[in-house]
């Protein structure tokens, strides 16, 4: 499938060996593009990458074992990328994990008689790795020619549009996400950056808890990938999150301002260079 915006361009995808990930690896694939795929484990990599190099032969292929809550490790992937392909065009900032720990749970320490602090992993990941993607996605972008520098997608989740009880940690690097795209599309304006991010409700990703989502109606992986067609290839959109739910996916933009003297302060912040 040919597409003259994306054909040649790479593709940086974090947690791309599997679910949302890799179904964004082969979206991207189909165009004739560099995809490089950043996951924590390396147990796939030796029959992922032929498979994909036999299904999508235009297209190159590299998998390079990457935490992303870790800086100097995923600078120094991005890094190679670069390297390898010439350029990165276009970061899907998927990388994540479900809640680790219990944030309302007292845990005592055994030896000191402590409260524990709590597991932040969730926030390392979710949150801090993300915010490291778009770091070096930005760095990398700036060297690219052109009015339209690169466009970063970041994984969110309608967990991040919505209260979550059940998950809370999870919830909050997911709001934290979908609050970093709403702050940083007028910024990075002035690069040719844009950035956005979706927030799919339960995805079909064939790695389902049966228990857990028997009872829930889940949203086909086509869904998302049509509102990643969208923010990859619409040059007008920026600052976007996109809730994928159902058929269909809708751009949910930042609530109303309040009234008049909200909408004034947060101008005069922008104008003041503070934002």
């Amino acid at each position: 499938m040919a597409n003259s915006t994306l054909t040649g361009k790479t593709v940086v995808v974090t947690g791309g060996a599997s679910g949302i990930g890799l179904a964004l690896i082969k979206f991207f694939a189909q165009f004739s593009t560099n995809c490089a795929i950043l996951d924590i484990s390396l147990a796939t990599a030796s029959t992922l990458l032929p498979a994909l190099q036999t299904q999508f032969p235009h297209s190159r292929f590299a998998f390079k074992k990457c935490d992303v809550s870790n800086w100097e490790e995923q600078r120094s992937v991005f890094e190679e990328v670069y390297r390898e392909f010439g350029s990165v065009d276009i970061v899907c900032a998927n990388a994540g994990v479900t809640e680790v720990g219990k944030l309302l749970v007292d845990e005592i320490d055994d030896e000191g008689g402590l409260l524990k602090k709590p597991n932040l992993k969730t926030l390392d990941v979710d949150l801090v790795g993300t915010i490291y993607s778009i770091k070096l996605a930005v760095y990398y972008m700036r060297k690219n020619t052109g009015a339209q520098k690169g466009s970063i997608i970041c994984t969110a989740s309608n967990a991040g549009l919505y209260p979550f009880p059940m998950a809370p940690i999870y919830a909050l690097s997911k709001h934290a996400v979908v609050g970093a795209v709403r702050s940083l599309a007028l910024p990075l304006q002035a690069d040719g950056i844009r950035i956005n991010s979706i927030a799919p409700n339960c995805i079909e990703t064939g790695i389902s808890d049966e228990n857990l989502f028997a009872h829930m109606t889940i949203t086909p992986m086509s869904t998302l990938l049509n509102a990643v067609g969208e923010l990859a290839m619409n040059e007008s959109l920026s600052g976007v999150t996109a809730e994928i739910s159902g058929a269909k996916f809708t751009f949910r933009g930042p609530p109303e301002f309040v009234d008049d003297i909200s909408r004034q302060n947060m101008d005069a912040f922008w104008a003041l260079g503070y934002a």
